[in-house]
């Protein structure tokens, strides 16, 4: 296994078509996933990429907005009840992330936010944990071996879980489809919605059916790494008052008129201080911290050799944090990307890069966007006091052991919706 930052690195294994297999240590998660997007290799995943990517044109885009709204607006509804006290912000927006990524992509409603998916984030929280701990147990990394041990018991509920709840959402989309027909309704009418899951539902590659695999990845995906990004981003603003403040005004800006209450895809576009804000968090906090690659074949870089088979594994919460890349790079500064200028573009990579880059990037960048500033308009965001320490662990997103802890006081604005 071979850990690096270095940028002639970086740019040569992200960018080569040669170099797209993932590090054999995506293969624990095989069980979960399958062939899906994020774990299949070579021609597989060619095929799925090129089926997939259509799902997430502009167009289709626009129409997600206000299912994100419709979902950050029963968030700010529950923060209402952690007013004046630090919390951690963590469970509640991983759970706005999922009403999300069910609705927009799956096309059901099963109202998360206001029901009782803990079993699915613990089962999710289950597996990422296990991948990290086989891939660096020497026994647990043998099949055989690891059957024996109590993390393959945890594994076997986790999954009939998670692929119990994959089942549910195929159901439910299946049966409004048959509702919709029976109906004589045309699907136009539900094409944001329509456009990922029913592609599912009626794709056969080489033969076989690609939705259970599938919906399993973009759940899992879909929210784990947008609670991540939006968590860090709330905690930058408590932490920044200046930077919150210049948010805010953006804000302000945009929405002159209290009468206005329906945000749309213009809107989220002009919010420019606010990508930069969400930018810069990411940067310090990727959402996905660590990236791995297999070397196809012998490989040298400068003065290294490594072997086939070998596992590249780049660290990109280190590599966003390199004087080489950022000048004073602990400082939370989001103007910095006003001037980037797309100078190295592999020192900052929080949806990877090259050709197996983050295909939802753009979804998420909206998503993001759209709750960040629903919060920002509502609340005033606060640091605890004693300042919450994170306690940052990498398993397959960016997580604090401690929770992302902040207070919030409503703001009395107004323009707040």
């Amino acid at each position: 296994m071979f850990l690096t930052s270095n940028h002639q690195i970086l740019e040569h294994v992200l960018g080569d078509r040669k170099f797209l297999k993932k590090s054999d240590k995506y293969k624990f998660l095989k069980p979960w996933l399958g062939n899906g997007l994020l774990t299949s290799e070579g021609e597989i995943w060619k095929k799925h990429r090129r089926l997939l990517t259509p799902a997430f044109h502009f167009e289709i885009l626009q129409e997600f907005v206000q299912v994100f709204e419709k979902c950050g607006d029963i968030l700010v509804e529950r923060f209402q009840n952690e007013i004046g006290h630090s919390f951690d912000v963590y469970p509640y927006v991983t759970f706005c992330t999922l009403d999300i990524i069910y609705e927009s992509i799956m096309g059901v409603n099963l109202n998360v936010q206001k029901g009782d998916s803990a079993e699915y984030v613990d089962s999710v929280h289950d597996m990422t944990r296990i991948m990290i701990e086989r891939s660096v147990s020497p026994i647990q990394v043998h099949d055989f071996l690891y059957r024996f041990t109590k993390n393959y018991s945890t594994q076997k509920r986790a999954l009939e879980h998670l692929h119990r709840q994959s089942t549910e959402v195929i159901n439910a989309r299946k049966k409004e489809l048959q509702e919709m027909r029976n109906l004589g309704r045309s699907s136009k009418a539900t094409k944001s919605k329509k456009v990922f899951l029913d592609l599912l539902l009626e794709a056969r590659i080489d033969g076989r059916g690609l939705t259970q695999e599938e919906v399993d990845t973009f759940l899992f995906a879909g929210h784990e790494t947008t609670a991540s990004a939006v968590s860090f981003t709330l905690f930058c603003l408590a932490n920044h008052p200046d930077v919150q403040e210049k948010a805010l005004e953006e804000q302000r800006s945009i929405f002159p008129d209290e009468n206005k209450m329906k945000v749309t895809h213009a809107d989220l576009q002009s919010m420019k201080y606010l990508e930069l804000v969400i930018k810069e968090s990411m940067r310090l906090y990727p959402p996905v911290p660590i990236i791995g690659r297999q070397i196809p074949t012998d490989t040298k870089f400068g003065d290294k050799l490594l072997p086939q088979g070998d596992s590249l594994i780049i660290f990109s919460f280190g590599i966003h944090r390199e004087e080489k890349y950022f000048e004073d790079p602990e400082k939370f500064y989001p103007e910095r990307f006003e001037r980037r200028d797309g100078k190295l573009p592999y020192g900052y990579i929080p949806f990877s890069a090259g050709p197996r880059n983050c295909i939802g990037q753009k979804f998420a960048m909206l998503e993001l966007k759209s709750v960040v500033s629903k919060i920002v308009r509502n609340f005033e965001l606060q640091p605890t006091f004693p300042v919450h320490e994170l306690q940052l662990v990498a398993e397959s997103t960016l997580k604090s052991a401690n929770g992302v802890k902040v207070k919030m006081h409503p703001r009395k604005l107004n323009f707040a919706f």
